[in-house]
C-alpha cells in the first residue's frame, strides 16, 4: 500500500490531527481511546465509512442498485455516513461535524451534489466529492486499509461475486466477533525490536502502531530471507525482489 502523494504520510505517522480545511480535521485516537470506545465498534465505523460498492455487493443488490453503477461518493452520502451522529464520529473529529445533520444540496456553482452542515452562527461544513475523497483517503492511510478495487469482467460474474459474498456473510454472521487488535498488540509487545510493554502500547496512536505490525513483519521475512540465502542451502537471494530484502523500504 503505496502512501498517497496527496497526503503528508510524515504528519500522519507522527499522529498530529489532519488538517482537510479550515473547518474540518480528522484526528488520530490512540489504542487505549479505541479499547474505550470499543474496538468492534470503533473498527465497524472506519470499515463503514471508507465502504465502496465492492464491499456491499449482495446489500446494494438487495435494494435495487447495481454496487458497480454506484459512485464511492454517491454510497457515501447516501447510505453509510447518515447513520453516524457527533457522539459517533468525535473520536475522529472532535465535535466539528456531525454525518446525521447533513442535508444534500446541489451546489449551482460546482453543478454537483455535495453534503451540507449548517450551524447557528450561519457558518457551515461542506463536503464535495473531492474533500469525501481525502477523508476517505486519510482514513485509509491510518489504518492502512486499501479500496476495494475488485470489478467482474461480466454479468455472469458480477452475480456470481454477490452470490458469494452473501454466501460468505451467511457462514459468518453467528459467530463471536473477535478482537483485531489484541493478537496484533500481543504480538508487538513480545517481539524483539518493538520498544513498548503491554501498558505503554496503549499510548500509540494507531497509524504508527500498525506501521510497527507491517515493519517488523517485513524486517523478519528479509532476515528469514537473508540468512536463508546466505547459508548456501536456502533460497537463490538473485531471484528475490530487492524490495523485499530492503526492510528499511516502502511497505506494501
Amino acid at each position: 500500500m503505496k502512501i498517497n502523494d496527496n497526503f503528508d504520510a510524515l504528519k500522519i505517522y507522527g499522529g498530529d490531527s489532519y488538517r482537510l480545511n479550515d473547518r474540518l480535521s480528522i484526528r488520530q485516537p490512540t489504542l487505549n481511546e479505541i479499547k474505550l470506545y470499543g474496538e468492534n465498534r470503533y473498527f465497524s465505523m472506519i470499515h463503514t465509512l471508507c465502504a465502496v460498492g465492492a464491499d456491499l455487493k449482495w446489500q446494494l443488490h438487495d435494494i435495487g442498485i447495481d454496487y458497480t453503477k454506484i459512485s464511492d461518493f454517491e454510497l457515501f452520502y447516501s447510505i453509510l455516513s447518515v447513520k453516524y451522529t457527533k457522539d459517533d464520529t468525535r473520536i475522529l473529529f472532535g465535535d466539528s461535524l456531525d454525518f446525521s445533520q447533513m442535508k444534500m444540496t446541489f451546489h449551482k456553482e460546482l453543478q454537483e451534489d455535495v453534503m451540507m452542515q449548517n450551524f447557528a452562527d450561519g457558518s457551515y461544513i461542506q463536503i464535495d466529492k473531492y474533500l469525501y475523497a481525502s477523508i476517505v483517503g486519510v482514513l485509509r492511510q491510518m489504518h492502512r486499509l486499501k479500496r476495494n478495487d475488485e470489478l467482474p469482467g461480466n454479468e455472469m460474474t458480477r452475480q456470481i461475486l454477490i452470490d458469494d459474498a452473501r454466501n460468505e456473510y451467511e457462514e459468518n454472521k453467528d459467530k463471536a466477533s473477535g478482537s483485531c487488535l489484541l493478537p496484533l498488540i500481543s504480538t508487538m509487545v513480545n517481539s524483539e525490536g518493538f520498544k513498548r510493554d503491554d501498558t505503554t502500547v496503549f499510548q500509540m496512536k494507531i497509524r504508527a502502531f500498525m506501521d510497527s505490525v507491517a515493519r517488523i513483519s517485513k524486517i523478519k521475512n528479509a532476515e528469514l530471507l537473508l540468512q536463508s540465502g546466505y547459508s548456501g542451502f536456502g533460497v537463490n537471494l538473485a531471484k528475490i525482489d530487492k524490495d523485499v530484502l530492503n526492510y528499511m523500504g516502502e511497505l506494501d
